[in-house]
Formats: C-alpha cells, sequence, structure tokens
C-alpha cells in the first residue's frame, strides 16, 4: 500500500513538474541585420548565403536593413521575397528610398503572420539618404507568452551630425504615442551606446543586454551601432544579447537578442 501510495506522490510531482514546465514561455528570438543590399565583403551578391546566416540561429523575428527590392544592381530581385522563401518566414517591406524602377529600405521577417503594416519616413536633412521605421504587429503563440507586440525595423541617418537622427527618435517616439503594448525596436541606428542618441532612446527604450556587443568593422568589430530593445517589459525578461561571428556575408554583423515573455 505504502509502495502504492509512494508511485502516487511521485507521478503527481512529476505532473505538476511538467505543467509548470509547459506553461514556462519559450524564448523569443529576435535577429537584426543590415545586409547592406544582400553584398557581402568578397562583393559577391549572395542572397542564399545570408539566409543561411539567418536560418543558423533559428530566430522568430528578423529586423532587416539595406534591403533591395527590383534595383538593378543587386540584379532586379526581390530580395525580402527571396530571403522569404530561402527562410520560409513572412515578410513586410518598407521602401524609403526610389533607386530607379525599384526601393530600398528596411523590411521584416517573421514565423508569424505580420498585421497592420505601415512604413514611416524619418526626418530627413538637406543632403541625407531617406530613412524610414516599419512597423508590423505580430501575435504571438502561447509558446512564446501569447501576447502581442508591434515590431519594428529602421536605419537611421549615416552622417557625422547627429541632429537628424535625433530627431529621427524623436519621431518614432511620437509616432509610437502612447501604445501600451510591448515594443520591440531594433536596427542600424549609426550611433554608438554612448551617443547622445542612445542617450536619448533610453528614455522610452531600453536596449537588450548589459554589455556592449560591436557589430562593425565586420572583419574585426569595434563598435557596437547594431541594436535591439523593447519599451514596456513588465511582461519581459530579456536575456543576453549576442553578434554572430560572421565577417563575410554583409558589412555588418547581425545581432541576436533573446526575449522571455509571460502571458498577459
Amino acid at each position: 500500500m505504502s509502495l502504492t501510495r509512494n508511485l502516487l506522490a511521485l507521478a503527481a510531482a512529476l505532473l505538476c513538474a511538467a505543467s509548470a514546465f509547459a506553461a514556462e514561455p519559450q524564448p523569443l528570438r529576435v535577429l537584426s541585420y543590415n545586409i547592406h543590399h544582400g553584398e557581402g565583403m568578397d562583393h559577391k551578391i549572395d542572397l542564399p548565403r545570408l539566409a543561411g546566416v539567418i536560418k543558423s540561429v533559428s530566430p522568430d523575428l528578423v529586423l532587416l536593413q539595406e534591403v533591395d527590392r527590383n534595383v538593378k544592381r543587386s540584379g532586379e530581385v526581390d530580395q525580402i521575397a527571396e530571403l522569404a522563401k530561402l527562410t520560409g518566414m513572412q515578410f513586410a517591406f518598407g521602401g524609403n528610398l526610389s533607386l530607379g524602377d525599384g526601393k530600398y529600405g528596411n523590411a521584416i521577417l517573421s514565423r508569424f503572420p505580420l498585421e497592420d503594416v505601415e512604413n514611416h519616413l524619418l526626418p530627413n536633412g538637406e543632403g541625407g539618404e531617406q530613412r524610414g521605421v516599419l512597423s508590423a504587429v505580430v501575435k504571438l503563440p502561447e509558446s512564446l507568452g501569447g501576447v502581442q507586440c508591434r515590431v519594428l525595423a529602421t536605419h537611421l541617418d549615416h552622417r557625422p551630425g547627429d541632429a537628424d537622427r535625433l530627431a529621427s527618435v524623436d519621431a518614432i517616439a511620437k509616432w509610437l504615442g502612447e501604445e501600451d503594448r510591448l515594443v520591440i525596436l531594433g536596427g542600424d541606428f549609426n550611433a554608438t551606446p554612448e551617443s547622445e542618441v542612445l542617450k536619448k532612446f533610453r528614455e522610452w527604450w531600453t536596449p537588450a543586454g548589459t554589455q556592449e556587443t560591436p557589430t562593425i568593422p565586420v572583419a574585426k568589430p569595434t563598435r557596437q551601432i547594431d541594436f535591439v530593445g523593447y519599451r514596456y517589459g513588465e511582461t519581459i525578461k530579456v536575456g543576453e544579447a549576442v553578434v554572430l561571428d560572421e565577417p563575410v556575408a554583409s558589412d555588418h554583423r547581425p545581432i541576436l537578442a533573446t526575449f522571455f515573455l509571460k502571458a498577459e
């Protein structure tokens, strides 16, 4: 009889442990990557190579910058559609600059449906290259917390002065307004962690990771200008951000952030 009771107690304990494990959300993996219109450091445009880099870390969301769509220099290929096919993910594209008959801008790849897709042009001073922020809403499955979040991919001005970058931070914050759902924002900020640009971002946005993770120059990175972070983190626990050891596929290294979301 005591053996039966012990077995029942053990079974109950295992069931509770299994239930607790099942209830624990899986990590949400978000990759940001400036893909340099598909051109690597060997001057080859190689989308399968980029897709291989992306797939190597099994991301749930990918925030891409410098994406060509039907642009002559990259073979008039719809790069984001091709990357979506190669990775088996869904996509959204935001064209910020016309190049011939094509467009150049940001894109999002996602394992999950993308809704409410919007592209917003950012402030652009005289002589600047038009930049933008691409937004989409994603409903995550229960295994990832079951929350709805807004995902943003952006690429800020590259010129020496901070004026357009600071204005862009303000523009993104104003556009988001009082939206109270989780926001995940990443991209190429063309600014380092100690810059005024990042200080202004941190007024309403928190970068993933506690250590600087250099992303350029791609051969031997010494500076971080690519970031992934979040706003409204009451339901979130953030793992470290890591930079992938990929020195050839683009002129930036990709950065991967991991988030653990609690159900709302």
